[in-house]
């Protein structure tokens, strides 16, 4: 890794690209058991899922519940991508402007998540996939999750158009779509992880419909670049700057 890159790596980035290791670890381990004993022909209902790992199970649990509950607080570490919901950190803009239009974003990006896990829980329900396919595509989702943020964010390019993750409109909707698969699993184990994401999306709402003016840049000068302490979108655009410069490459070449 070079200098440049870690001279640039803010302590957000760095607390994401942690996670983004830590959650591939954890994806990658569960994969490995769950194959192990699919190849030692465990016997396994599809109900029962990691039922024979409840270590697991429980360090699943309390890593993503005590993440979220933190997300519940103001942090000094956390993106302000989700921290710009909390009063300290609006700053009135001193020539407030209207704010770009993204509603029309919000119902494609359900309906297309709505769609996504509607076909999980349609293989789910007909015994095609089991229980532990959907933790893991929980898991696989949470590392998704941090690619979104890092390098390359789908609902930001192909939905939502905006700038960066800091004034992402749905930036803590991410672990209610991380935790939707556990919906089709009833389960104190499940629905309570699912109730604290869905607990975090309506906090979140009920903050915008209060406060539209802390989400938006035009509004809200916390969230201007010239005031942006994070840098989390640097990377991305060193990665949309080296995908042009191959694109170019490849053109000169072609003619």
């Amino acid at each position: 890794m070079s200098r440049n890159f870690m001279k640039k790596l803010s302590k957000t980035s760095s607390l994401h690209y942690a996670k983004l290791v830590f959650r591939s670890v954890l994806f990658l381990t569960a994969l490995v058991i769950y194959l192990l004993d699919r190849l030692r022909a465990i016997p396994q209902h599809p109900i029962d899922g990691f039922a024979r790992h409840p270590g697991l199970y429980l360090f699943i649990w309390v890593i993503f519940a005590v993440e979220m509950v933190l997300r519940f607080f103001p942090s000094g570490i956390e993106s302000m991508g989700c921290q710009k919901q909390f009063p300290k950190n609006y700053q009135p803009a001193a020539a407030p402007a209207a704010a770009r239009n993204d509603r029309r974003s919000l119902p494609a990006i359900a309906i297309a998540w709505i769609m996504l896990n509607g076909i999980i829980g349609v293989l789910y329900f007909t015994r095609l996939i089991d229980r532990s396919i959907l933790l893991l595509i929980c898991l696989a989702y949470s590392v998704c999750d941090m690619i979104c943020i890092l390098f390359f964010c789908p609902f930001q390019t192909w939905f939502m158009k905006n700038k960066c993750c800091v004034t992402c409109r749905i930036y803590n909707w991410d672990y209610a779509m991380m935790f939707t698969p556990l919906l089709f699993i009833p389960s104190l184990f499940n629905w309570s992880l699912l109730a604290l994401a869905i607990a975090l999306l309506i906090k979140w709402e009920w903050i915008y419909h209060r406060h539209p003016e802390r989400f938006y840049e035009e509004s809200n000068d916390a969230l201007r670049c010239a005031n942006c302490r994070e840098h989390l979108c640097h990377h991305k655009k060193q990665l949309q700057e080296l995908h042009r410069k191959l694109r170019l490459l490849r053109k000169e070449q072609a003619d």
